[in-house]
């Protein structure tokens, strides 16, 4: 889990990473010497330490106004008694049984006999209000070094993998300095790496070139301009994201310094001069600047103008599947998105994090002033949908549920030579034009318009205090006022 958040009295933001390390006993070496020259997506060797838990406590003790036990009983409540499941995540939960819970160790514990529950069907979780009854009376130090911590590590020992209590144990939290660009005269923060916040820092400053404004909001010109501008920022977070707290990653050219480059309005000139009004690229390298991101997002702002943007993952919907026996919860599969080249600075090594696609944002007007926060989930689609929503704020001034129900594009996979899947409700007009001007595109449509993401915006007024919240209509979401 990672995220931000801002303190009406100081106008500061911080910005917490709860992301997890990879186990001590596993290295390149380990898999070379079993033969796997990439890991499968539902291996137990893609558990990196569960640090959610732990972020949820740190985030609470540092911000937090209510004790655990007050702020996880609704969830407890909701485990023991059960809850009607929307229709969307009813779909994806079903595929979610088949694709991973059914064969998983324990993963029957997240079905009804097996299947995913029907839309509006109750679903139970005893396990996992035992695991936050757990929390709530015992801190994260229930769960990193008692009995929930000794099932991870049993269930992962049972099937092949090496995470250990002493890793369990060892797992912080840590506070760092969010990073943040301008655009518009707006300030957009993010958390840094080893999230992908970065991409979307990169491309709004490319953007900001542009006179966005000048162009229709569902124009080929205009949403090639992005999708360059996105293409250009992937080619250099998918070298420079890894763990710069990791021993020998500050040698492979990660360092702060380094973030500060290419966040800078410089760098971000040049790299602008490599779009091709005309014709799309699909062979954008790294930049070189010199120095001198299953998912569950929710933002939330309170009376005095105190704001949070929060999100957590498993990845891949269920993560591996595998279930910790009793306790109601599946382990994450983060560390897929290690590489599993010696020489990438997001190599795989003990201890280490992996790149992280969750990314929460924030914005703060030019005098420090919350304007609001903001998110989109859905793997690497999600700093696209943080640029795509940033913009339609920004450069049209729409509300933010009407920014959140524009049509959107994505660039799949977070590569900068992806395919660029666009939704439905585009133009016919637009998607023709941008496969003319060179983009390999496809229209998507129904169930597979998840791709885009879901997304969340609150908005406010700072003269007023009036709140504009908003929630995408590709989900179960919704946004509420509690007096």
């Amino acid at each position: 889990m990672f995220a931000l958040y801002y303190d009406a009295a100081t106008r500061q933001v911080s910005a917490l990473n709860g992301s997890g390390r990879a186990p001590s006993a596993l290295s390149l070496d380990r898999l070379k010497k079993e033969g796997l020259d990439e890991l499968p997506p539902f291996h137990p060797y893609t558990v990196t330490v569960p640090g959610a838990c732990a972020g949820w406590c740190d985030l609470v003790e540092r911000h937090g106004t209510l004790p655990l036990t007050r702020v996880l009983a609704p969830a407890i409540r909701l485990a023991e008694e059960g809850f009607p499941v929307a229709p969307v995540t009813s779909h994806f939960w079903q595929r979610g049984a088949e694709r991973q819970l059914k064969s998983a160790p324990n993963g029957h514990e997240l079905t009804i006999e097996g299947r995913g529950p029907n839309p509006g069907e109750v679903f139970r979780n005893p396990g996992l209000a035992r695991t936050f009854r757990a929390v709530a009376e015992g801190g994260k130090k229930a769960y990193y070094e008692g009995e929930i911590g000794e099932a991870i590590a049993q269930v992962l020992t049972e099937t092949g993998g090496c995470l250990s209590l002493n890793d369990l144990a060892a797992h912080t939290s840590t506070w760092d300095t969010p990073i943040s660009t301008t655009y518009r005269g707006v300030r957009v923060w993010e958390c840094p790496p080893n999230g992908q916040g970065l991409a979307a820092l990169i491309a709004l400053n490319i953007l900001e070139g542009f006179d966005l404004s000048a162009l229709d909001p569902l124009s080929p010109e205009r949403w090639h301009l992005l999708i360059e501008s996105l293409r250009l920022a992937f080619a250099d977070t998918r070298w420079y994201v890894a763990d710069p707290r990791y021993p020998g990653v500050r040698s492979l050219e990660i360092s702060e310094s380094v973030y500060q480059a290419l966040l800078s309005k410089d760098y971000a000139a040049e790299r602008r001069k490599q779009i091709n009004p005309d014709r799309a690229t699909l062979d954008f390298k790294r930049g070189a600047p010199v120095a001198s991101s299953d998912t569950v997002y929710f933002c939330v702002v309170d009376a005095q103008g105190n704001a949070c943007s929060f999100i957590n993952s498993n990845y891949m919907g269920f993560g591996t599947g595998i279930v910790p026996k009793g306790w109601g919860f599946t382990l994450q599969n983060r560390g897929h998105n290690f590489s599993l080249d010696p020489a990438h600075p997001n190599a795989l090594a003990p201890g280490k994090r992996p790149y992280h696609t969750i990314i929460p944002g924030l914005l703060t007007r030019e005098d420090g002033r919350l304007l609001g926060p903001f998110g989109v989930m859905g793997g690497f689609m999600q700093p696209q949908g943080h640029v795509q929503v940033v913009s339609a704020l920004l450069d049209d001034g729409l509300d933010p549920q009407s920014a959140l129900d524009r049509p959107r594009f994505c660039i799949e996979s977070g590569e900068a030579d992806g395919w660029v899947g666009l939704e439905e409700g585009l133009p016919d007009s637009t998607l023709k034009t941008l496969s003319e001007l060179g983009h390999p595109v496809r229209h998507v449509t129904g169930w597979e318009r998840a791709l885009f993401g879901r997304g969340q915006v609150i908005l406010r007024d700072n003269e007023s205090g009036v709140l504009t919240g908003g929630s995408d209509p590709r989900a179960d979401g919704c946004a509420m006022s509690l007096a």
